[in-house]
């Protein structure tokens, strides 16, 4: 098999020591069925809440203990192209098996828990999951066409500030909810002037995340002097930018942002 980046995934047999260093596919892992393969996590790894007490925390997501990976003697390490720098990615390569996952759409979701299933032997239990998906999908599709389309702005960090633009799973999400992303003329996850923000985007929706920054009330009552004519919302930046088995949950929550606004 190859990971999403095309690197070829080469295992002798079923591994049975995991390390992860992305948190949503930490949480993927747990509801897989593969907690007692799991030997190490990252720092943002919250999910579920008694790993950060029952494994080996090896770093966060862009900077991690080799000495601590290297004495777990792992059969495999999974990585993401966005959460993980390249050197991280080049130094796992040279301890064992490395994969690494490039998540832009819900089809990538889909495409990394079969990949998932299939490496761990996991498969009835992949399948559940995206068939759980699927249907909760589906059915948001089917709450969502005919919601009005909304120009919106996602803050996901301030000094500076930042938001999620073109070519993110944020945006692809945000495509999913009828919200036009005011900043899609970007790429990434670009600085903004705030200041500029009622000429340059003009949004009718801000929507302040709860991760990476946690952006609180005060902070949405700083938007709202800044920019009057938008709603500014805090949201559950999980539901928005955490894939794998989060998203069994995520169109629940979506259809009560949409209600909520």
């Amino acid at each position: 098999m190859v990971d999403q980046l095309n690197n070829d995934i080469k295992l002798k047999s079923i591994p049975k020591r995991i390390i992860s260093l992305v948190p949503s596919q930490t949480e993927l892992l747990h509801d897989l069925g593969l907690e007692d393969c799991i030997v190490g996590i990252t720092k943002f790894c919250v999910h579920p809440n008694h790993y950060k007490t029952t494994k080996q925390i090896v770093g966060g997501t862009k900077q991690i203990h080799l000495d601590k990976i290297k004495a777990l003697k792992p059969d495999i390490i999974l990585c993401n192209k966005e959460e993980n720098t390249k050197a991280i990615v080049k130094a796992c390569q040279e301890i064992a098996t490395t994969h690494v996952s490039d998540i832009i759409t819900i089809d990538h979701c889909l495409e990394l828990i079969t990949q998932y299933g299939i490496m761990f032997n996991k498969q009835h239990n992949s399948k559940i999951i995206i068939e759980k998906v699927n249907g909760n999908l589906n059915d948001f599709k089917v709450f969502i066409k005919n919601k009005p389309i909304l120009k919106v702005a996602y803050f996901i960090w301030k000094n500076p500030w930042m938001v999620a633009a073109e070519g993110t799973f944020i945006n692809h999400l945000l495509e999913l909810n009828n919200f036009e992303n005011c900043y899609k003329n970007l790429q990434r996850y670009p600085e903004v002037v705030i200041n500029n923000i009622q000429t340059e985007g003009n949004p009718e929706l801000i929507l302040l995340s709860s991760e990476p920054y946690p952006f609180k009330t005060k902070h949405a009552l700083e938007l709202n002097i800044i920019a009057p004519k938008a709603k500014v919302v805090l949201v559950d930046g999980e539901y928005f930018s955490w894939y794998g088995s989060r998203l069994i949950n995520a169109f629940t929550y979506f259809k009560t942002l949409r209600k909520r606004i």
